[in-house]
């Protein structure tokens, strides 16, 4: 560390970010400072899940984590899901089931889902309202969240008995 900083380099979205940032720096400005508009700071406090992204692949708070942490790791905002111009699966599920109103927590949502079908393809429902406790939703009942994430695991199993 020196006086001016800490040195990171790590992958956002699949570019190779390396700058001196401040000790103290919270991912989530530092993120928005360099316009991810997906991540969300609401509670300031690591509970609410607005501004969720991907830490080498698990859902973290990025409110309550500082840059020099995620130094030499691969972070995912929902900017990074697709590199095409065709939305991800779950993406796409959470469109066709209108699982979100306002949006303000739909990148969260959708990343911590991701996680979720990352490590089990199948879920149960009670598995993907676990998964999701912890991203808080003032807009919508459940129902259509919930649903959104059991049809892209639909989707994606759909997708690899074709293949």
């Amino acid at each position: 560390m020196s006086r001016s900083g800490i040195a990171v380099s790590f992958n956002l979205n699949g570019r190779t970010v390396q700058e001196t940032v401040p000790a103290q720096q919270v991912l989530a400005d530092f993120l928005i400072e360099r316009g991810v508009a997906g991540v969300r700071v609401s509670c300031d406090q690591g509970v609410c899940g607005a501004c969720t992204a991907l830490v080498d692949g698990c859902p973290i708070a990025t409110c309550a984590a500082f840059v020099f942490q995620v130094d030499g790791c691969d972070v995912v905002t929902v900017e990074g899901l697709s590199d095409s111009d065709d939305l991800h699966p779950m993406q796409r599920s959470f469109v066709d089931r209108f699982a979100m109103q306002c949006g303000y927590c739909t990148p969260g949502m959708v990343l911590t889902a991701v996680a979720l079908l990352n490590r089990k393809p199948d879920p149960s429902p009670d598995d993907v309202r676990r998964w999701l406790a912890g991203n808080v939703c003032r807009c919508t009942g459940y129902a259509s969240i919930v649903d959104a994430v059991l049809d892209a695991a639909r989707r994606r199993h759909d997708l690899r008995e074709r293949t």
